[in-house]
């Protein structure tokens, strides 16, 4: 028996892009529950974001944060201590770049470059966080307690941004678009992310794993590839992301709906 595990974006996914509900993917989050199928939140969320947002969904498995930056597996969820990890608040944690006070000291090496033409995460204050993301004054002080990268909202022209993607790349980062933010952090992707984990669960259990991996983004692409079986979840605001792989599906519905539509289809739920 293959074990199955779900890779999921949440933003614009699981949840709604414009009303972060999830009610409409409840029937597969239960089925695949019933069948022991882990649902993996794979995020640019922050570890303080997910952790009331996993408990209203009912989710207590492993979760990949800030764009897989690091995997938070529960104590537990394995037999053993999973390789390479740290115990962090209650959860193994394995971390896969340099934490953010890195990526703060890269931009302000670049800043001066490109004056006013962005806004870095660490310097906005709750009532911009909140402007910009369209998170209530709780969830934006949530996400910002990032740990590892760190997000720039980028104010210049499309030419200027190619100059400043260049210049901190030359600096060893992997800058990600994502639909909102400049991701400015180290050489990790969910993809990554993705691979480790499912090879840590073949190990531990002994068994063929197949992995499910849905997103609807740019910074989803790379967890669409490194899964067996990619699904893109319909957008209302994007076109769907351009996914190498041979296979490749996608929902009719947008968000939730669509979240729901294709796991019932695609796993017989």
């Amino acid at each position: 028996m293959n074990k199955t595990l779900v890779f999921t974006d949440m933003d614009g996914t699981l949840l709604d892009h414009h009303t972060y509900s999830f009610e409409a993917a409840k029937p597969a989050l239960s089925a695949l529950e019933s069948k022991s199928i882990p649902v993996i939140p794979t995020t640019s969320k922050t570890f303080a974001e997910l952790q009331p947002l996993r408990e209203r969904i009912g989710l207590d498995g492993p979760f990949i944060v800030e764009n897989g930056a690091a995997i938070f597996i529960p104590h537990g969820f394995f037999k053993q201590k999973p390789s390479g990890t740290v115990w962090v608040d209650g959860y193994w944690c394995k971390a896969f770049i340099s934490n953010k006070n890195y990526w703060i000291k890269l931009l302000e090496k670049v800043g001066s470059e490109f004056d006013g033409k962005f806004t870095q995460f660490s310097k906005m204050s709750l009532e911009e966080i909140q402007d910009s993301t369209g998170l209530d004054e709780k969830s934006a002080s949530l996400a910002a307690k990032r740990q590892f990268g760190e997000p720039v909202l980028w104010l210049g022209t499309d030419d200027e941004k190619k100059r400043f993607l260049n210049a901190i790349t030359e600096r060893g980062a992997f800058p990600l678009e994502g639909g909102r933010f400049i991701h400015i952090s180290g050489n990790c992707d969910k993809g990554q992310a993705l691979k480790w984990l499912a090879s840590e669960y073949q190990k531990q259990y002994v068994t063929k794993v197949q992995t499910v991996a849905l997103g609807d983004g740019k910074n989803d692409i790379a967890m669409l590839e490194a899964a067996h079986i990619p699904i893109r979840i319909l957008s209302p605001v994007n076109l769907p992301p351009a996914v190498q792989k041979e296979e490749v599906y996608t929902s009719t519905l947008t968000g939730p709906e669509g979240w729901n539509e294709m796991l019932t289809q695609l796993l017989s739920l």
